[in-house]
């Protein structure tokens, strides 16, 4: 149950992170039309789990499961799943699984537009 608690803590700290980045974004560039916000909570939520899964793994940063979850599943999670993609993507050619990295992004990057446009068409 501690799990469930901690990703659910972290998840709105993650989602209220978010927020806020995209209203900074928005009130400091109110006609910009590019999609910056996500631009910059993508990279530095992919930034800041390059990070931790470094320090982690190095054994400079031990933690508990339940911090992990709390912070990559929780936090992260609630503020982009992006960088999640990019650690699997990451982890998979350190692992010199480079055809699963590559198939990996097509499918995350292709699947998940074709998503976004069949849900589209679907309520049209």
């Amino acid at each position: 149950m501690n799990a469930w608690i901690a990703v659910a803590v972290g998840g709105s700290l993650g989602s209220v992170a978010r927020h806020r980045v995209n209203k900074l974004v928005h009130q400091t560039w109110p006609l910009l039309r590019f999609p910056l916000a996500t631009v910059v909570v993508n990279i530095v939520g992919c930034c800041v789990i390059g990070l931790l899964a470094g320090f982690v793994a190095s054994g400079r940063l031990p933690m508990r499961t339940v911090w992990r979850e709390f912070l990559f599943v929780g936090i992260l999670g609630g503020f982009t799943t992006f960088s999640t993609f990019g650690l699997d993507t990451i982890t998979l050619m350190r692992g010199n699984d480079s055809g699963q990295a590559v198939l990996n992004v097509i499918a995350q990057v292709v699947g998940g537009l074709a998503g976004v446009y069949i849900g589209l068409v679907m309520v049209e």
